[in-house]
């Protein structure tokens, strides 16, 4: 592992000052869906997918979800790799919101890994999203700029993955560095013809994998 962390931190935020969340959402709930309608889908399509729903209804909310029942809602995220698995997940989310959460999201992990189709990535995304909460969540990009920069073995599992950059990250950077990551994986370190000559981080990467 590389001693300039925090080096590596301040070029990212240079690079991608405005690094945020970019799954569109008006409220808690709609977060926590298109992150569950996201897993093996690009935020494009999820965004796309919801665009109709959101445009006629910004407060869509779980009781709106379970108005407009699970086929209708499968027919509208149709685009979606899964769809009925995501469908049918989305709409007992909504239920045992309603049940159990007066509608709102809960903000603790074990809370929300026992909701249907939320697991531990899900999980870290709203609680860092929604509740500010220092979570790293480990996608494609997070794992791909981690492992290439030498921050993290080549052989770490996601989990692990997560647990050696919490250890490693400074604190100023713990609630924004998946966002950074992803940015940077999503838009310059790709999986494929990275662009390291173009790359400010160049010279602090061990360019692994």
């Amino acid at each position: 592992m590389p001693n300039n962390v925090l080096s590596i931190f301040k070029i990212l935020e240079n690079l991608w000052p405005n690094a945020q969340c970019e799954l569109e959402h008006y409220n808690e709930f709609q977060l926590l869906i298109a992150v569950v309608l996201s897993a093996q889908a690009t935020d494009k399509s999820v965004n796309k997918a919801l665009l109709p729903i959101l445009a006629e209804n910004k407060n869509f909310s779980a009781q709106h979800l379970i108005d407009m029942g699970e086929q209708n809602f499968l027919q509208a995220i149709r685009s979606i790799g899964l769809a009925p698995t995501k469908a049918k997940n989305c709409y007992k989310i909504a239920t045992i919101l309603q049940e159990k959460f007066q509608g709102k999201v809960p903000s603790n992990r074990e809370e929300l890994e026992a909701l249907p189709g939320v697991g531990r990535k899900t999980a870290n995304v709203v609680l860092n999203v929604l509740f500010k909460i220092p979570t790293i969540a480990v996608d494609t990009h997070v794992e791909r700029v981690a492992k290439r920069l030498g921050l993290v073995p080549l052989s770490a599992s996601p989990v692990k993955v997560e647990e050696e950059l919490l250890k490693i990250v400074p604190k100023k950077y713990r609630l924004q560095a998946h966002h950074l990551f992803i940015f940077h994986g999503r838009y310059h370190c790709v999986a494929r013809n990275p662009k390291c000559a173009t790359c400010p981080l160049e010279q602090l990467c061990e360019k692994n994998i």
